[in-house]
């Protein structure tokens, strides 16, 4: 969020950040974290004696009480206590609502904290942030507050801010940090090691000093261990790793994520259309994508929406009740099958006592092989190079889980009601667990092809599969082995 620092050159830079952060650990930093460790950890009783302090109305209380918490720490009481009491608290220790409390917050609950305060506020806590952690701070505000907290910004923070924002959500461009340094190829190592050194305003934390030719697009990277354990009158280029991982500022997050866990960074560069060198992205920024997006996928796969004890009912009973209309679609189906062969059903009972097993079974068979398609595409084991092969693989193992379930089920309902009855079961079982494998890996595929996350309904048809098939399959084969009639 600050203008880029020239040598007499004009091609050395480095992108640091609005504040000066000192690195050294003092003592009382340390005395702070151990009081830290032993004596808060947001227990019950101490979240309790914050809400009667609230209660009471007194500020000073909460404040003493507030006062050695972590950042985080703070973050995680705001959300424990209920929606009226944030901005209580919010305002009795407003001084300690750093920029670091406020990026960890939950995003309904720093939502409603931002709209509560003056867009002056807003924006001096945006100014405490790193450019990502900005964006993902005003872009959750509505168009009016948005533009009267970009007014308050200083205008280098608004430049990087409103540069990230005309980059679509969850992409490269929205996440990367413009704290970077970057160097021209000609210098030699004891030329960078000098001017890390005497340049006061860098970035405090980078791992790697990226080297660019004159038209600023990345060229190689080189490692601070080997620039701290190489002779200074090497050359750069004679030292830095050419080959190296970009990432365009339009990549999608997972993708970014997956090609940071793939190639083992720490971090990378981030470019722009033409290939200049305009961010970088960080292990820590990666840590939070994959967190996010496992999360979300996992609760997607449940029709659950977001999932976030903090979004509000509303949009919550929006995300949810789609969903469950749509399986009340499936279950009448499911239904149906079953009405048409209610006479068979009315002539044996032992119908409708083993029908339930079979769709069960299934069901969770197809749930079982959906989640590992899911998660294989998302982590790019599942493409379309190899579809065929690993469907043909899933298939083959639902057919040993079939034909092993099958035997269990086909014993037990032949010794109960007859043998013809377990031979039944046994083929209803086979066929409906097969199709539970083919089906958790076509539906999310399918869903993927026509551009739709295959996480968000995929459970809902997998499960309308099974359920249909299991019935289908074990009704009309006990019609057509003569154990009954239509």
């Amino acid at each position: 969020m600050a203008d880029d620092h020239l040598l007499d050159d004009d091609l050395l830079i480095a992108d640091s950040g609005p504040e000066a952060v000192d690195a050294e650990v003092r003592p009382d930093d340390r005395v702070d974290d151990e009081r830290h460790d032993e004596e808060n950890r947001l227990k019950p009783r101490f979240v309790s004696a914050v809400h009667d302090a609230l209660e009471a109305g007194d500020k000073g209380a909460v404040y003493d009480l507030v006062e050695p918490l972590h950042a985080a720490d703070i973050a995680d009481l705001i959300e424990l206590l209920a929606p009226g009491e944030r901005a209580q608290l919010a305002a009795a220790i407003s001084d300690l609502m750093t920029g670091d409390v406020i990026a960890e917050l939950n995003d309904y609950v720093r939502e409603d904290l931002m709209e509560a305060l003056p867009a002056q506020a807003v924006a001096t806590i945006a100014q405490q942030l790193d450019t990502d952690d900005a964006v993902q701070l005003i872009e959750d505000l509505d168009a009016a507050d948005q533009a009267a907290v970009m007014a308050e910004l200083e205008p280098e923070t608004r430049e990087a801010v409103s540069s990230a924002l005309a980059y679509p959500e969850e992409t490269a461009g929205r996440l990367m940090s413009r704290h970077f340094v970057a160097v021209p190829e000609h210098l030699t190592v004891g030329d960078l090691i000098d001017y890390l050194r005497e340049d006061g305003d860098l970035s405090h934390d980078f791992f790697e000093v990226f080297v660019i030719d004159e038209r600023h697009h990345p060229v190689g990277t080189c490692a601070l261990s080997w620039v701290l354990t190489t002779p200074r009158n090497v050359r750069l280029t004679d030292v830095m790793k050419r080959d190296q991982t970009l990432i365009p500022v339009t990549m999608d997050q997972e993708e970014a994520a997956l090609m940071f866990q793939k190639y083992a960074l720490i971090s990378a560069a981030v470019v722009d259309e033409s290939g200049r060198l305009v961010g970088q992205m960080t292990v820590d920024d990666i840590v939070h994508i994959i967190s996010e997006e496992a999360g979300e996928d996992a609760l997607l796969l449940s029709g659950a929406g977001e999932g976030d004890i903090n979004e509000p009912i509303r949009e919550a009973y929006a995300a949810r009740v789609r969903w469950l209309i749509a399986n009340l679609g499936t279950a009448v189906l499911a239904s149906t099958i079953i009405a048409f062969f209610g006479a068979a059903i009315e002539q044996l009972v032992a119908l409708a006592v083993l029908m339930p097993i079979v769709a069960s079974i299934g069901g969770n068979a197809g749930t079982q092989t959906m989640a590992v398609a899911v998660r294989a595409m998302a982590t790019n084991q599942l493409t379309r190079s190899n579809t065929r092969r690993i469907l043909w693989r899933e298939f083959r193992v639902a057919l040993l889980n079939g034909g092993t379930i099958a035997v269990l089920i086909g014993l037990a309902a032949g010794f109960l009601f007859s043998p013809m009855m377990g031979v039944v079961i046994a083929l209803a079982m086979i066929i409906n667990i097969a199709v539970a494998g083919l089906a958790g890996v076509l539906v999310p595929v399918i869903f993927e092809r026509l551009d739709q996350d295959p996480a968000v309904a995929s459970s809902v048809f997998v499960t309308m599969i099974t359920d249909s098939m299991g019935f289908f399959a074990f009704l009309g084969l006990a019609v057509a082995l003569g154990l009954a009639s239509l």
